[in-house]
């Protein structure tokens, strides 16, 4: 037994494998080429291990067809514009952006619209099933728990049948994550892939590209941001969006309290992981929330949402950018009245 265990134990490890497009390129950098200036854990999670090793999921993740298909896209835009890397990413996520996530936002605030316009009608026959559940309980003799059981329940049937007659269930406005959030971390992956020297193009390694690729202050998009520049202006992008929806849901749940103060966290959380991740992702992620704040102002203009062809509701504003500025100072002012 002990034999057979020393056996297996002096058995060789799997060499490290790093993924390129040419083998060719494969090799040590020449003498004259810049190190990187990435954490170790940043460059070392690349290298893949033993299928049952730590960092098999990643690998697996960082070599799969969508995460390929974002490198593609990537290539392709920095190859047929023309233009420096950070040009490419900026094109490539407003690109992303107006074709993918414009329309699925457009079709949620149209789902969205009509569910809040069955909001009376579901009103009106919760009160009258409400009234035949007790005048049926009162004749059989129900007790309180089946009177309640059996109005959910044909309640729940009712306003079932409401979507189904409109078109219009909720879990349909949930699309858009689904898409959005998949679409972000398979590009962000890989960003991270041509960061740290796992792909190459066109017989150029993708890293030496990307260390002469940025502008302004961040000019080697491999590296970190020590000015903390972009960390913090993604966490401020994606904290106005939270308040945005915060200022535009009246008479909120405990539950959506509970929940926009956890995204808020998140958002103030995503400074810190920003820091730590090479330029060339926190650029994309800085262009992303700046699409997704424009992309939500853009959706509460009346045109736009009337070219959308998206109902009007009563919580609909002829003003709604003059609503907002004046509901974020009320805000302001109510902070300050309560510190003072």
């Amino acid at each position: 037994m002990l034999c057979r265990l020393s056996v297996r134990w002096l058995r060789p490890r799997p060499a490290l494998q790093v993924r390129v497009l040419d083998p060719s390129l494969a090799r040590a950098p020449a003498g004259g080429a810049k190190s990187s200036s990435l954490p170790v854990w940043a460059v070392a999670s690349v290298s893949a291990v033993g299928p049952s090793g730590a960092g098999g999921w990643y690998e697996a993740l960082a070599t799969s067809a969508p995460v390929q298909g974002a490198e593609d896209v990537l290539l392709f835009a920095h190859t047929a514009s023309g233009l420096p890397w950070w040009g490419s990413i900026l094109l490539t996520t407003v690109a992303l952006r107006g074709a993918v996530t414009l329309p699925l936002a457009a079709y949620q605030h149209y789902i969205l619209a009509k569910v809040e316009n069955l909001q009376p009608e579901i009103k009106n026959i919760a009160r009258h099933l409400n009234q035949e559940v007790a005048v049926r309980a009162h004749q059989l003799g129900w007790s309180k728990r089946v009177a309640r059981l059996t109005y959910l329940k044909t309640m729940r049937r009712l306003v079932s049948e409401l979507y189904v007659r409109d078109n219009c269930h909720p879990f349909k406005a949930t699309v858009l994550v689904w898409i959005q959030l998949p679409m972000w971390i398979f590009m962000s992956i890989a960003l991270r892939n041509f960061s740290t020297g796992a792909a190459h193009s066109e017989g150029f390694s993708v890293q030496e590209q990307l260390t002469t690729g940025g502008v302004l202050w961040f000019h080697d998009l491999t590296a970190l941001d020590s000015t903390w520049i972009l960390p913090v202006s993604v966490g401020v992008i994606n904290l106005l969006i939270v308040e945005i929806f915060a200022l535009q849901k009246l008479g909120k749940s405990r539950f959506q309290t509970y929940i926009t103060h956890f995204v808020r966290a998140v958002s103030v959380l995503m400074i810190p992981i920003a820091a730590t991740v090479p330029s060339s992702i926190v650029l994309y992620w800085l262009c992303s929330s700046f699409m997704g704040l424009s992309q939500n102002l853009l959706l509460r203009s009346p045109r736009f949402r009337q070219l959308c062809r998206i109902p009007l509701t009563k919580l609909d504003s002829d003003t709604p950018y003059k609503d907002l500025l004046a509901a974020f100072h009320s805000k302001i002012i109510s902070r300050k009245s309560r510190t003072f």
